[in-house]
């Protein structure tokens, strides 16, 4: 992105240009910086201009027939608007040299037909358009969501859910916009302005000189708004990002607000993102302003000159009155579909922006290299792992674990130690600084995320209820599973109770304007898609946070049933988990302190029994 990073005020210069130039020289504007662009330098990427242009041809490519027949289409639509000025034109020069009452009836009988046969394509153009335009965001639709399914978990938490929130948002809005009515109205103004152009030359070259009258007015304020445009929508797009992330965060953590008192500081950063959004709103208006001033004049200078110009040349008898009528209704006729491409540029520059940041997703390199290797057993061990989200801050910092199949390991330790993250290892969500986590002799990081999640699963706290039914939300973890399956996943985790009472049982669609479910019977509901996946190693990152704590006790004894012939790694803060476990690893400051049976270090003395005599004197 080195041409979107130059120093501005080099950009602004540019607004001076010698010659023609000078006709057009606003004011200058503080265009965006490149810390503005991305003040935290993580959002996703934003492909370069000659990637999207690549990715746009690709696209076409397997569209080339539609595109091939809209084209034809236009053109003879446009071929039959040229006839009516053309036609006009004759019949003046007949009733200027003399004619026929017949002559006169059979130019206005064509002129009638043209009408038809113009009225005909073009409603047959613009239909076989739009159908063309809706195919072809169907693709960039399917393509995006495909690939933004498939993202890894570590890329989209450094970059924050805002960015990807408004990247299938309103970059998807906006590229379906001018997919659908856009790509349609360019290809009829494209085709109509180079028609027409070579019908007035072919009427007469010396009279279409009228219409580079445009020129001085036209071309200077495109290039200057074409320079700034791409930067100005990009600064544009990352502040609405960073915008919608706040506002959803602030929604969905307002409990949290309020109970720490945070609604004075969560305020001011959404009013500084406001602010800021605002800024960039107003740089692409001030952008839009000062193009389109100029660029209305050049629709009606030409017609003025072409009326002065073509007078001339009748006068010199160098061209005939009906030419002359020809070349000016010609360029009257210029009007419009000049108009509909000025008007369309810049909504293809939101387009081409929006375009160039949802490719960019695709450039997110994959975390993994699947090497097809394929585990030997179901062992899960660490060795020597070293990790940190940063660099030069490490959170972990050589440790080594040895997972028995079958076996229950407790993490616990305060918070802060790295439990959560030597979780996240041990799921394969992120790889290793250095050292190795394997399954079966294979490291974590050379399965595919579908052998993987057959391996190891991770639970966290968090979860979701998708838009659907129950069933629907179910089948997401197993889709060839049953109904008995699904009752007996819920009933292993408690759920089957609630489930059935539900209005219409698996059937009843649950999740956004849907019937609400608890956050208890969510959670419980991502515990049953657990079940449903059956890995042999499961990893609880406080997956029964959310419930009571006699709730919560009730499930992980339902659960061990389910789990039993399976190993587990429960990171809890409730340590009747490890009281169950076969082994609890203490975690402090990034290391294993600790690792023993409850028993075992409870008589040890050391921090585990510290931490357990502390949960029993506060129950």
């Amino acid at each position: 992105m080195t041409d979107l990073l130059t120093d501005h005020h080099a950009a602004a210069s540019d607004a001076h240009e010698t010659g023609p130039g000078r006709l057009f020289s606003p004011k200058r504007h503080p265009s965006p910086t490149a810390a503005q662009l991305d003040p935290h330098r993580r959002t996703l990427p934003v492909a370069e201009p000659a990637v999207v242009w690549r990715h746009t041809k690709t696209v076409l490519g397997h569209h080339r027939r539609e595109l091939s027949a809209v084209l034809v289409l236009h053109a003879l639509a446009a071929v039959a608007a040229l006839v009516l000025p053309l036609l006009i034109g004759r019949l003046v020069d007949a009733l200027v040299t003399g004619t026929t009452a017949d002559r006169v009836d059979r130019l206005v009988g064509l002129l009638l037909v043209t009408v038809l046969v113009q009225t005909g394509l073009t409603w047959w153009a613009r239909r076989a358009s739009f159908v063309f335009g809706e195919s072809l965001f169907a693709d960039m639709r399917e393509r995006f969501i495909d690939r933004a399914s498939r993202l890894p978990l570590s890329t989209l938490e450094r970059a924050g859910t805002g960015d990807l929130v408004a990247r299938t948002t309103n970059d998807v809005e906006s590229l379906s916009w001018a997919a659908r009515f856009g790509l349609p109205s360019i290809f009829v103004a494209s085709v109509t302005v180079v028609l027409t152009i070579g019908a007035m030359l072919w009427v007469s070259p010396l009279g279409a000189l009228a219409l580079l009258a445009a020129v001085p007015f036209a071309w200077p304020a495109t290039r200057w708004y074409l320079r700034r445009a791409r930067r100005g929508y990009l600064w544009e797009r990352s502040k609405w990002a960073v915008l919608n992330g706040l506002a959803a965060e602030s929604v969905e953590a307002a409990r949290t607000i309020d109970a720490l008192d945070l609604g004075r500081e969560r305020h001011a950063r959404l009013v500084d993102a406001v602010e800021q959004t605002y800024a960039a709103e107003k740089y692409t208006r001030w952008l839009r302003m000062w193009w389109y001033v100029p660029t209305e004049f050049s629709y009606v200078v030409p017609t003025a000159v072409a009326l002065a110009w073509c007078g001339w040349l009748v006068h010199g008898e160098s061209l005939t009155i009906g030419a002359a009528t020809t070349i000016i209704l010609y360029i009257r006729q210029l009007v419009d579909p000049f108009d509909e491409l000025i008007s369309w540029l810049d909504e293809i520059q939101v387009a081409a922006t929006s375009l160039a940041r949802i490719i960019g997703v695709e450039e997110v390199p994959d975390d993994r290299v699947a090497t097809g290797a394929v585990p030997a057993g179901n062992d899960l061990s660490a060795h020597d792992v070293r990790f940190g989200y940063h660099a030069n801050l490490e959170v972990l910092h050589g440790v080594s674990l040895d997972l028995r199949p079958g076996e229950r390991l407790a993490i616990v330790g305060p918070s802060g130690a790295g439990k959560s993250t030597l979780g996240r290892l041990l799921a394969g969500i992120d790889g290793p600084t250095s050292g190795s986590v394997t399954v079966g002799g294979v490291p974590l990081m050379e399965l595919s995320m579908d052998t993987l999640r057959s391996e190891v699963a991770l639970v966290t706290q968090e979860h979701h209820v998708f838009v659907g039914t129950l069933r629907d939300n179910l089948l997401l973890a197993r889709p060839s599973a049953s109904d008995a399956d699904l009752t007996a996943a819920l009933a292993s985790v408690d759920a089957l109770e609630w489930a059935e009472g539900l209005p219409e049982g698996l059937s009843t669609t649950v999740g956004s304007g849907g019937h609400p479910l608890s956050e208890p019977q969510s959670q419980q509901l991502a515990l049953a898609r657990l079940v449903l996946a059956d890995p042999h190693t499961l990893v609880l990152d406080e997956a029964t946070s959310l419930l009571d704590p006699r709730a919560a006790r009730h499930l992980e004894r339902s659960l061990a049933s389910v789990v039993a012939d399976r190993t587990v790694v429960a990171i809890a803060h409730r340590l009747h988990t490890a009281h169950d476990a076969d082994r609890v690893a203490v975690v402090e400051d990034g290391r294993i302190s600790e690792l023993g049976s409850h028993d075992e270090l409870l008589t040890a003395g050391g921090p585990y029994a510290a931490l357990w005599r502390s949960w029993r004197a506060e129950g």
